[in-house]
């Protein structure tokens, strides 16, 4: 009972992307790379290997919760009775302003690399049927150097769709971008791989430092954006891989957004 406990609690706090809009969330969670996950479920004495289950079974109990404000949950992994947001003092238990918040299910199936044709297509099938299930959207991000990804993964995320009687339309696409914006490519690739070994010290030695997202001017990086969201993203998650997150902010506002805006209208 308190390992499971123990286990939620964990899946809440760490697996979770808050993205605030007036009072408004979307939660983004996934299962992760392997560097660092493996410690916390030998720590939490879950499967490694069934990790897959395990997440699917996480999402399950955190849509019940979130929508009903209570669950209780008898699973193969976790195991509790009357959890809810409620101290006793409330009128009842607190609920999410939309019950449930969309979920926006993180999926990359090449987030370390290429895969063997027969291990990417039963990976992608898993992923797709799994987004699709518990979720209301599909969340990537790291393979930035790939379009061509994601319009594959949303002709798979329609097929699933279809094979489990649910209409696409409503399933929202998005991408979790960290960029950097200079004068130059130069500039901008030393601060940028400097942030992303300092934030990711295990993950920036898998994954390719340009796969993380654009560097250089502000033309480059809206290129950059218009190029993903014809692949068919709807919705960009934005992060700044530099050490000036104002001045990251006050350029992508004044320089990359105009560009977009101007060329959206002439299209």
């Amino acid at each position: 009972m308190a390992r499971a406990s123990a286990g939620m609690v964990t899946m809440m706090i760490q697996t979770c992307t808050l993205m605030l809009d007036t009072s408004r969330c979307s939660e983004s969670p996934c299962s992760t790379w392997e560097h660092g996950v493996r410690r916390e479920f030998e720590a939490l004495g879950l499967p490694f290997g069934k990790r897959a289950a395990v997440f699917e079974e996480g999402l399950a109990v955190l849509r019940s919760l979130w929508t009903t404000g209570k669950v209780t949950h008898h699973g193969e992994y976790y195991d509790f009775d009357d959890v809810s947001f409620w101290s006793g003092t409330e009128m009842g238990p607190l609920m999410p302003v939309q019950p449930p918040p969309p979920t926006w299910v993180v999926s990359n199936i090449r987030l370390t690399g290429d895969l063997a044709p027969e291990v990417a297509r039963k990976r992608m099938r898993d992923s797709c049927a799994r987004v699709i299930k518990y979720g209301d959207g599909w969340m990537t991000c790291c393979r930035a150097m790939h379009p061509e990804e994601v319009a594959e993964q949303i002709t798979a995320l329609r097929k699933a769709a279809a094979d489990l009687g649910e209409d696409f339309g409503r399933y929202t696409v998005s991408y979790q971008v960290t960029m950097s914006i200079g004068d130059s490519a130069e500039q901008t690739r030393a601060a940028f791989g400097e942030y992303i070994s300092s934030y990711y010290p295990e993950l920036s030695q898998s994954v390719d430092l340009s796969n993380w997202g654009p560097t250089g001017t502000p033309e480059t990086v809206a290129d950059w954006f218009r190029q993903f969201s014809a692949a068919g993203v709807d919705h960009f998650i934005c992060r700044f891989g530099a050490l000036d997150q104002f001045g990251q902010v006050e350029r992508f506002a004044a320089e990359v957004r105009p560009a977009l805006e101007e060329k959206g209208s002439q299209s």
